[in-house]
């Protein structure tokens, strides 16, 4: 019983994740329409888990727990609210000491290797939310998938997909789609046999 880390992000075509930072519930950049959100709710259903930053944590759980009891929202927002609440997660912190909605906290020195013995222990796929995260994960050689939501504009600027990587890391193309306004999707498999340097692992 092994899990998979997925790295599910969506970013500009220049690969930046956030133009200004700390863009709550994702910048004006974004064209998600109610049928994008449909494919990241179905998506986000089948999780066995997932792993957040506490920047990203923190965002999502300002809106999403009482979003799902919302009247005004449409529903593909009501039901994400409820997907998030309800799954399980790990939120990666050094200043965190509780949470709600069916969250662990891991952090320290030992961040990394406490991931490692949580995929380990779980069977099925676990979305990874946050840069800085998904950085470690993939130096580690944890990292199994990116999932990228791509949406149609340059920002010039802002944070990247991965922070401070600046070696090649070969993907094998697993999937692609399409949806309105122009956003694809793009599922990347890391190839097996890499460290975080981009080598071949011993």
């Amino acid at each position: 019983m092994t899990g998979r880390f997925v790295y599910w992000m969506n970013v500009s075509l220049d690969l930046r994740i956030e133009r200004a930072p700390g863009e709550d519930g994702g910048g004006d950049w974004m064209r998600i329409t109610d049928e994008l959100h449909r494919e990241f709710n179905a998506r986000a259903r089948a999780l066995a888990a997932m792993v957040q930053g506490r920047v990203i944590y923190e965002t999502m759980e300002r809106f999403w727990p009482a979003a799902r009891h919302d009247e005004s929202l449409p529903d593909v927002m009501r039901e994400y609210g409820e997907i998030w609440t309800t799954t399980p997660k790990v939120l990666v912190s050094r200043t965190r000491r509780a949470a709600d909605h069916d969250t662990r906290i891991v952090g320290g020195d030992d961040t990394v290797a406490q991931l490692a013995a949580f995929r380990a222990g779980t069977d099925g796929v676990i979305g990874v939310g946050g840069a800085t995260i998904a950085t470690q994960l993939l130096r580690a050689g944890l990292l199994d998938e990116l999932l990228l939501f791509v949406h149609p504009v340059i920002l010039g600027t802002g944070r990247p997909l991965f922070d401070a990587h600046d070696v090649p890391i070969e993907l094998d193309l697993l999937e692609q789609g399409t949806f309105a306004q122009g956003v694809t999707l793009h599922r990347y498999a890391v190839r097996a046999g890499q460290d975080g340097s981009g080598a071949p692992s011993p």
